[in-house]
């Protein structure tokens, strides 16, 4: 039985694969509209739901991803992320609501998970968002289901019927955590929230992530504990500014690299090179 299962949880992963150019579309679509200050919003109900809702709760701690930019639409509420909330999934009135009281527009991007491809929730959701302009992903694993044809994006994961029938938490659930990993990813590297491999934009809430965000300068500048931790101390502990200070910025030059270039470490480097290159050259 288990040699069964892990070849399965393989399958799953293939699938994902063979939907790479999907994917990949997907995310350039996502990253134009967030990178224009649009939100990034996820629906799902059931174990799809709780998978679309882990996959955007990781962006804040590891991404630093804005709270205020990240929508989790779940069937059920939090009640379900816990346990079955009966019917839930079947609540498809209550998609206009929830895009009502969230103000989904135009600016952002929805995902919308379900393996079926057609949970009432789920493709309401999709398509109250459609209707207000909101760029739409799509991602299920039964072909040629609603969820896919109505999404902008469609990303078909074709993972086939599973060793314990129905159970969606299987194949099919391995195969969206990993699509929706690599996805949200991608959009983030993209986005600039990632520097040589780096996580640079860790939110350092603990011990662990302090010593993480350490760890990072260290090997980025090769400076050694105490001047990364005076560095992280004086960047009240953003990763990107601590690293432009050791590289022998002022705090107020690296705080204005960073706010021209939104964020984004290379582009905030780029720029003060630029910059000096002025100076020299005046």
């Amino acid at each position: 039985m288990l040699d069964a299962m892990l070849e399965g949880q393989f399958a799953a992963v293939s699938a994902v694969h063979a939907a790479r150019p999907a994917l990949e579309r997907a995310a350039v679509a996502v990253e134009d509209r967030l990178r224009r200050g649009g939100r990034l919003i996820y629906a799902g109900a059931g174990t799809s739901g709780r998978l679309a809702v882990q996959d955007g709760a990781e962006l804040m701690p590891t991404f630093s991803w804005p709270p205020d930019r990240l929508v989790l639409l779940m069937a059920g509420g939090q009640a379900a992320l816990v346990r079955a909330v009966e019917g839930a999934e079947d609540e498809g009135e209550q998609a206009a609501e929830l895009a009502e009281r969230h103000g989904i527009g135009r600016a952002d991007a929805l995902i919308a998970v379900a393996a079926s491809g057609t949970t009432p929730f789920t493709l309401a959701c999709l398509r109250e968002a459609s209707e207000r302009g909101t760029l739409t992903v799509g991602i299920a694993n039964n072909a040629n289901t609603p969820i896919l044809n109505e999404a902008e994006h469609p990303v078909w994961l074709d993972t086939g019927a599973e060793l314990i029938a129905g159970s969606t938490r299987m194949k099919a659930g391995t195969a969206q955590r990993v699509a929706l990993t690599v996805l949200s990813s991608l959009v983030m590297v993209r986005l600039g929230h990632v520097y040589e491999g780096m996580m640079v934009d860790v939110r350092a809430t603990n011990a662990k992530l302090v010593r993480r965000s350490e760890a990072i300068l260290a090997q980025l500048t090769g400076h050694g504990r105490d001047k990364v931790h005076e560095a992280l101390r004086r960047a009240d502990g953003s990763v990107k500014l601590a690293l432009l200070l050791l590289e022998g910025n002022s705090l107020a030059e690296a705080r204005a690299a960073l706010g021209a270039a939104s964020g984004d470490l290379r582009a905030a480097k780029e720029e003060i090179e630029t910059r000096r290159e002025r100076k020299r050259r005046a």
